[in-house]
């Protein structure tokens, strides 16, 4: 089995517990094999935690869950040394986010400080704690969920902490035949106890490198350049995305190629996944609110007024 059959398998598994969510899937694994951390905006009980379950489970990963609430502290994330009786630091307590796959339930209820503490380890990958440095293992992702703003309790992210996820989904309620699937599957056994291992650690490590090293034409890469600089001067945007986001969109869309079998990109693969990576660093204008426009209706412009470039 090759490792681009390997995503196909991961897919199959987890659409055993996830029923009917296949893009939201494949979305997720697509950020795990970019090296990118996933935001999920949605409301309780649609199957976030499962989810991450799952991925835990059919790619052998050390999954931590850590609810956040207005009281957790940024140590309680983290770890903390415990003293000795000669006032030394003896020993080092990690805290949940040592794990390869930590899943942040709810980090808009949480106060800013413990966001902040968070969002430096998926940035830097390493854990300071009273001047130690300690790297997270490898691979490392996060999986943070929010709910919608207006829920009771939550504070909106800043836009720079925003800027650290890779993607924004959303689950949504299933359908109709999923949901019924669902409830005959949970008749005779829980999902999670039906999925099978796929892959380990270090298969995971080498499906990232694969999907890194996808070649990209001069063409293509104008092509994100230009979709990205249109969110900088648009008429209804009033802050643009950032070059970390460009980043973001590249390491994004290539492995899409590669969940695809491709080693190299094409425009389609930008496509795909911009609205995912772009909409949750914009900041609309008070012009869009004006016009009733939405930021997916911007974004959408947006990709219809740059053109593709054609390959040969």
């Amino acid at each position: 089995m090759t490792y681009f059959d390997n995503a196909k398998q991961i897919m199959i598994e987890i659409n055993k517990a996830i029923i009917g969510k296949n893009q939201a899937v494949q979305k997720v694994l697509t950020a795990i094999l970019a090296k990118g951390h996933i935001l999920i905006e949605d409301i309780p009980g649609v199957g976030k935690t499962t989810l991450a379950l799952a991925f835990s489970k059919t790619m052998t990963l050390d999954y931590n869950r850590l609810q956040f609430t207005p009281d957790v502290l940024p140590t309680d994330v983290l770890g903390f040394h415990v003293l000795g009786k000669d006032g030394g630091m003896n020993e080092f307590r990690p805290g949940p986010v040592m794990c390869n796959l930590f899943l942040a339930d709810e980090i808009n209820r949480t106060s800013s400080k413990t966001q902040s503490a968070l969002l430096e380890v998926m940035e830097e990958g390493n854990v300071t704690i009273d001047g130690f440095t300690r790297e997270v293992p490898k691979p490392f992702t996060v999986i943070a969920t929010q709910n919608p703003i207006g829920s009771i309790g939550t504070q909106i992210l800043p836009e720079s902490q925003l800027d650290r996820f890779m993607i924004k989904i959303s689950m949504g309620y299933p359908d109709i035949l999923s949901e019924m699937s669902m409830l005959k599957g949970r008749e005779k056994q829980k999902p999670l106890e039906i999925l099978q291992k796929v892959v380990d650690k270090t298969d995971i490590t080498k499906m990232q490198s694969l999907a890194e090293q996808t070649y990209i034409h001069d063409s293509i890469y104008e092509y994100m350049v230009k979709l990205v600089l249109q969110t900088r001067k648009h008429n209804f945007i009033e802050l643009g995305v950032s070059p970390r986001g460009t980043i973001a969109l590249m390491n994004m869309a290539k492995a899409n190629a590669f969940m695809h079998g491709r080693d190299y990109m094409i425009p389609e693969d930008v496509k795909y996944v911009f609205r995912d990576v772009i909409a949750h660093r914009l900041i609309m204008s008070s012009k869009a609110r004006i016009n009733d426009m939405t930021i997916q209706r911007v974004v959408d412009s947006i990709l219809q007024q740059v053109q593709a470039p054609k390959l040969a």
